[in-house]
């Protein structure tokens, strides 16, 4: 009998869910939005209510589940444990005892961002590496590390918080995280946006950006791209910054491969051809010409990388 799983990304406004098959096929998916009330806990309800659903209207056999994967907004212990997911307004539980209970199902739960990088490791832009560090370039920066197939998540389930690495000690302004000159404030789309509106106040340096009302990262990276100066040099600031952070993480971890994913991605070659010079220029010689690839899994990474937790 072919074996089938559960793969869930629970979001602060979404939770999403898709159903795999072992080899790792998308058959179908899903998504509800994410309710609050009950204290977080009906989320987690919710989710078990709808995959018993899927179950009975599907007719799958118990037997045929190999089990869910969870995904979450927030560190997750070995066993399950979460200290708080203040995204989603719970406190400390054990998801995976919590989620068991009310599925009778085999459940294995993991951080978001780690989660994303097992799912892109797996089926997407780091498929055929063992050892594969994503970063996710959105409103934030999100980083996931695969050592030897692996997901990396330390001692208390916060491994790959690579958007805090410090890059600048001569930043003035506060991260959201407290301190200051996280990679975060300049690789993020908000970070680029930040670094573009700076330039423009402290240059009078003439740029199709200035005749943009509300400038994204997009807009900046779609201007580098048709040649205006001084977006092409927003564009170097981030990635020269993206390339140190990443030159720091593979003298830790010596990944194969650096998988870029988020909204920021989407620039392409621009962006992995910039952020590659930067990295070989900042990282010792036995770790140059590493592979930069573009995530290519998008919003489903998570539903990927939760299902792999189960067939890990």
């Amino acid at each position: 009998m072919e074996q089938v799983c559960f793969g869930i990304d629970v979001g602060g406004t979404a939770v999403k869910v898709g159903l795999f098959n072992t080899e790792g096929e998308l058959l179908n998916k899903w998504d509800f939005a994410t309710k609050r009330t009950g204290e977080g806990k009906d989320i987690l309800r919710d989710a078990a209510d709808f995959i018993k659903e899927k179950i009975t209207e599907l007719n799958l056999k118990k037997e045929a589940i190999a089990g869910v994967g969870v995904g979450v907004p927030g560190p997750v212990m070995d066993n399950g444990e979460v200290q708080e997911l203040p995204n989603l307004g719970l406190g400390h539980f054990n998801i995976e005892e919590e989620m068991r209970s009310l599925t009778g199902l085999k459940v294995k739960a993991g951080n978001d961002a780690n989660v994303a990088a097992l799912g892109e490791y797996w089926m997407g832009g780091g498929k055929g590496y063992r050892n594969v560090v994503l970063l996710t370039l959105g409103t934030g920066v999100g980083g996931g590390i695969i050592l030897n197939g692996s997901v990396l998540a330390g001692s208390k389930g916060a491994a790959g918080e690579v958007g805090h690495i410090l890059v600048n000690e001569k930043e003035e302004n506060t991260c959201g995280c407290g301190k200051k000159g996280c990679l975060e404030q300049y690789a993020s789309a908000t970070g680029i946006v930040r670094l573009a509106k700076r330039y423009l106040n402290d240059s009078s340096k003439a740029s199709s950006l200035r005749n943009i009302p509300e400038i994204s990262a997009k807009s900046v990276f779609d201007c580098a791209k048709n040649g205006d100066e001084l977006s092409m040099e927003v564009v170097e600031k981030a990635c020269y910054y993206l390339g140190i952070a990443m030159a720091h993480i593979a003298q830790v971890v010596d990944p194969e491969a650096f998988v870029i994913g988020g909204g920021v991605s989407k620039a392409g070659e621009i962006l992995t051809e910039t952020v590659k010079k930067y990295y070989n220029a900042n990282v010792m010689d036995a770790l140059k010409n590493k592979e930069f690839r573009l995530a290519t899994l998008g919003n489903d990474a998570g539903i990927y990388g939760a299902a792999k937790l189960i067939l890990a």
